[in-house]
């Protein structure tokens, strides 16, 4: 097993998308754009390009600095698409989100390195991977060969089984140990611009996914950046007997905890409430 990294490193929480320095000492809010039918909370909801460009809008406007677009739905036994459907859905609205929008990042969620290729080509920044490369073997040499910022995501199994029977010694520490392998490995490639996310949900039960999040801060001696997606997640659904459409509230509460322990990035379907969790939480930490 790796050697777990215990004591803290210099902190690089700026990332280059593209010749564009983006500096995420303050925490930044990753607006989700899925382009499914089937995503576990608002798969379908923006079905053409006039309700694409609003939602950005709107995202923007309420302090959105990314857009996460995805194609493929990852919930547990969502439907597998084909790498062809997967760029119909995709390549236009990067290009749509990229013309229109000259101050947003693009993000896009996707394993696949063709997908990369194209998203990048058609101005997309970051690539937001749930496998760490485990489900395309070129994709890790693909980052490498486009030089932009790679969220690494801890994945228990695959979006099929992850949920299944996920279990750990302790979570906290293979998951550290985990990002220890992991970034030795893209560091060797000659990626440095990583940003880090537990994964929470993916292949976790939700007492994992609490520890995770009560230990979040543990994950800052890596140096990096680190996100959060708790958004609207099984994890608030389940203790407070809620479903996506109600879990706001809950997903408010998680996003403050994660704030408080560091995080650099919250990815939300929630922009503008997530950005007054920002707000306030920089408030509370400004004053002795």
């Amino acid at each position: 097993m790796p050697t777990i990294i215990e004591t803290p490193q210099d902190t690089n929480n700026s990332i280059n998308c593209k010749g564009k320095l983006i500096n995420l000492d303050e925490p930044t809010v990753m607006g989700i754009l899925n382009l499914t039918p089937d995503s576990f909370f608002d798969g379908g909801k923006y079905s053409n390009e006039a309700e694409i460009l609003e939602q950005v809008n709107n995202m923007e406007y309420y302090g959105a600095k990314i857009i996460d677009v995805g194609g493929y739905s990852t919930r547990p036994g969502a439907t597998e698409i084909s790498k062809e459907e997967e760029l119909k859905r995709v390549i236009p609205i990067v290009q749509l989100i990229h013309q229109n929008f000259e101050d947003i990042v693009i993000s896009v969620d996707t394993f696949r390195s063709n997908i990369a290729i194209k998203a990048v080509e058609a101005g997309a920044e970051i690539i937001n991977d749930i496998s760490a490369g485990s489900l395309d073997e070129k994709l890790i040499d693909t980052i490498a060969q486009l030089k932009v910022p790679y969220v690494l995501m801890h994945m228990q199994g695959n979006p099929k089984n992850m949920q299944d029977n996920p279990s750990y010694n302790n979570v906290v520490e293979e998951v550290n140990a985990f990002f220890t392998e992991k970034i030795e490995l893209l560091n060797q490639k000659g990626i440095t611009d990583i940003i880090l996310d537990p994964g929470f949900g993916f292949g976790k039960t939700v007492e994992h996914n609490y520890k995770l999040l009560k230990h979040l801060d543990k994950f800052k001696s890596f140096g990096l950046p680190i996100l959060a997606g708790l958004s609207r997640k099984s994890m608030i659904n389940k203790v407070l007997e809620t479903t996506p459409a109600e879990a706001l509230n809950g997903t408010t509460v998680l996003n403050t905890i994660a704030l408080q322990k560091g995080v650099n990035i919250l990815r939300v379907h929630d922009v503008k409430e997530a950005n007054e969790c920002v707000k306030l939480v920089d408030q509370f930490k400004s004053v002795n």
